[in-house]
């Protein structure tokens, strides 16, 4: 059944905007977990809300969407995860979160849940937590000469806590278990009666080197329920705060990747660049990563004529520096060494999960939100979205690449910004509405139901490392324990939007 059937036999929610939200019937969910093991459907998100579960789906060919809810009177409902693996670690935070339970999910361990909050279900009918947090029980993996390395949660550097726990056989990985969860901040709880200011400055902070995507994703999901549109200006701006968070947390990550092949010299040069881009956003918005910038009904700081001069400065610097750094990078054979065939994702995984940003476009999948779903001033602007098929570190460092050269070409449209207000007013009524916005790392979704005095009854916001922590795990199979830092560098999935 395809989902314009799904959608048409079941009942439509008057109130959601601008992608339709229908209750279904078991079958109807039943029929849409087919049509995503049969490839037709993309999971975006899977979230509760009081008794009810929602799971919101992508027609990639004719980027359909549709969020479908179903009722849980009885608190159980069909699990996605046992037929989709994609949906297995949504579902295991929805009922730590809820205590809705997924009937048949294959693996029922908690995952957000570590025993240590106080309380259980903190989005649904809350309960203490009494005794000591439960033994974690990692999958087992048994064989002649197999080990285990445990890694974490605490590393060195200043990287996230998570943990890793390898099995490997000498110095190959035979298998690869996250354990993460460790900096669950409570956020969509937090947000629940806050006023729409305040939820805008959560929302930015969910995770840090995304807060432009997240402000974006939030605000354009509020201005969705409330039927109204940023002026044009500050959507130029939004763009402007979005490509060039991209450029900062491309370059540090190609970086980042070299210095982890044991090639510091990129490291230092690109840190160098990346610093030029986080002074030029303190100097125009404020803020290094330009927290509070981006607000409901548009943004928050303007960009002067002087700003507006400091960023084709800013533009003529990186041509002029980023260049010589791809050609280094392309022509250092010990680079190539460590990352050309290493950490490969095969595009049916990366498309059977959904995988969006560098980490789906070096495995062969297309989307891009600022393409796809053409939200202002995307949808007026020409530009193009790398793709290949190897799958390995190389194609993800050289997605960045293309993404940084064509954020650059962006930028110069977006430079010459169109006269008028950067904010609207909001209407105070009630509404749901949902946005997708295009971050550095893939697609973020936020999704928002609001009262009629402007505040949040609940509010669900999904980080696109969901769908790419667990094709880590897929990756690193068959690599070396040396090159799994090499390995995680390239996808580079968050821990705190994970763990929101």
């Amino acid at each position: 059944m395809d989902l314009h059937t799904i959608v048409a036999e079941a009942r439509r929610v008057g109130a959601h905007r601008p992608w339709p939200r229908v209750v279904v019937t078991a079958d109807g969910w039943e029929a849409a977990i087919a049509s995503m093991v049969a490839g037709d459907l993309t999971l975006l998100g899977l979230w509760g809300d009081g008794p009810t579960v929602h799971m919101a789906v992508l027609v990639e060919s004719t980027t359909e969407i549709a969020v479908l809810s179903l009722p849980c009177p009885t608190g159980r409902y069909p699990s996605v995860g046992r037929k989709h693996a994609a949906a297995i670690r949504p579902e295991r935070a929805l009922r730590d979160l809820t205590s809705l339970v997924p009937v048949g999910l294959p693996d029922e361990r908690p995952w957000l849940d570590h025993g240590r909050w106080g309380l259980r279900h903190p989005l649904g009918e809350k309960s203490a937590n009494v005794g000591a947090p439960p033994t974690y029980a990692f999958l087992p993996a048994e064989g002649e000469s197999l080990h285990q390395i445990p890694v974490g949660p605490v590393h060195a550097g200043i990287i996230e806590p998570g943990h890793f726990r390898f099995t490997a056989n000498g110095e190959a990985v035979v298998r690869l278990e996250e354990r993460l969860g460790y900096t669950h901040k409570g956020i969509e709880g937090l947000m629940e009666g806050a006023d729409l200011a305040t939820a805008a400055r959560l929302a930015g902070r969910v995770s840090g080197d995304s807060t432009v995507a997240y402000a974006l994703a939030f605000a354009r999901a509020v201005e969705a329920a409330l039927e109204i549109e940023a002026p044009p200006r500050a959507a130029r701006l939004r763009a402007v705060m979005a490509e060039v968070e991209r450029i900062a947390n491309h370059i540090g990550d190609i970086g980042a990747i070299c210095n982890d092949a044991s090639f510091g010299l990129m490291h230092a040069h690109c840190g160098v660049l990346r610093e030029r881009v986080l002074r030029f956003a303190q100097g125009a918005f404020g803020h290094r990563l330009m927290m509070d910038a981006i607000v409901p009904g548009g943004v928050a700081v303007d960009l002067s004529a002087d700003d507006a001069s400091q960023l084709r400065s800013l533009l003529r610097l990186l041509r002029r520096d980023f260049q010589p750094l791809v050609e280094l990078y392309d022509g250092t054979a010990s680079l190539q060494d460590r990352t050309v065939g290493t950490g490969i994702l095969k595009p049916a995984l990366a498309g059977a999960f959904g995988a969006s940003g560098f980490v789906g476009r070096a495995s062969g999948r297309a989307f891009d939100a600022r393409r796809a779903l053409r939200y202002p001033p995307f949808d007026v602007l020409e530009f193009e979205v790398p793709v290949l098929e190897e799958g390995d570190v190389n194609a993800r460092v050289w997605i960045r690449i293309r993404e940084v050269e064509q954020s650059l070409a962006l930028l110069s449209a977006l430079a010459d910004l169109p006269e008028g207000p950067i904010r609207r007013e909001l209407p105070i009524r009630a509404g749901e509405g949902m946005a997708i916005a295009e971050g550095f790392r893939g697609d973020v979704l936020a999704w928002v139901r609001m009262d009629g005095e402007g505040k949040l009854l609940r509010c669900h916001l999904r980080d696109p490392s969901w769908f790419q922590w667990p094709l880590l795990e897929a990756a690193v199979e068959g690599n070396i324990v040396a090159d799994f830092p090499l390995c995680n560098k390239s996808f580079n999935c968050s821990y705190s939007g994970h763990d929101v």
